[in-house]
């Protein structure tokens, strides 16, 4: 399956606002870190990430979630997980990210 990413900087809350739909794999983890590092080009800010419509993980997605709280963290700036789904919860947890990123 593909991934669909919906980006935007909300300037109220003063964060980006990632959507991701599908699947993050090793055939689409590259396209997840091009859309982070674009945003992140352009303004270090919190990074809030939708996970409603995220369907699966894997380790290289996850890498890519490490590198970027690696740059946000530099400048006091988190990554938000918003409203993902049990396994993916449950991955976070087993992996220990659930202690560095925020979850809501």
């Amino acid at each position: 399956m593909a991934l669909i990413i919906q980006k935007s900087y909300n300037e109220s809350e003063e964060k980006w606002i990632m959507v991701l739909e599908g699947e993050v794999d090793l055939h689409t983890a590259d396209q997840l870190k091009e859309a982070v590092n674009q945003m992140l080009s352009e303004k270090i800010e919190d990074v809030k990430i939708l996970g409603d419509r995220l369907d699966y993980i894997d380790s290289t997605g996850l890498s890519v979630f490490i590198s970027a709280l690696k740059k946000l963290q530099k400048e006091n700036k988190n990554i938000i997980l918003k409203n993902m789904k049990p396994s993916i919860k449950k991955l976070l947890n087993i992996t220990g990210l659930d202690k560095i990123i925020i979850m809501e």
